[in-house]
């Protein structure tokens, strides 16, 4: 799996979901959308390293945006086929729109309490679970 995250207590508060929805293992973390993009077309430094299975990605992100990532992903044919989850704060109708347009599996926004964190975890892993299990 691959978190595309660039801020820290956001990386912190999605790697305790994904450890609680049991799907921490085999991580990988790029902290901007160009960090992204090289990690799943394999370039540079990520020659080496697997096709991530699923993507968390955050939209506001720094150099190119989660929506551009989600872009890149779903236009390439090498590619579409990753399932998306957009896992961020932002509550906008445009922002939801614009990533189920352009393909995202899932949209879920980032929980500021326990209620809401136990509610993204239960998603998760639903999700997974149709996605990766059958």
């Amino acid at each position: 799996m691959l978190l595309v995250e660039d801020n820290d207590a956001d990386i912190i508060l999605t790697c305790a979901v994904l450890a609680d929805a049991g799907l921490d293992k085999h991580l990988a973390l790029a902290r901007d959308g160009a960090e992204a993009i090289s990690f799943i077309s394999k370039k540079k430094q990520y020659a080496k390293k697997d096709t991530p299975d699923l993507i968390f990605l955050d939209i506001n992100l720094p150099n190119v945006s989660g929506k551009e990532v989600l872009e890149f992903i779903k236009k390439n044919q090498e590619y579409a086929y990753i399932p998306v989850i957009m896992f961020t704060s932002s509550e906008l109708e445009k922002d939801i729109f614009d990533c189920y347009g352009n393909g995202a599996d899932l949209y879920l926004n980032k929980s500021n309490s326990m209620s809401s964190f136990y509610k993204v975890v239960k998603t998760i892993r639903e999700f997974t679970e149709k996605h990766f299990l059958n």
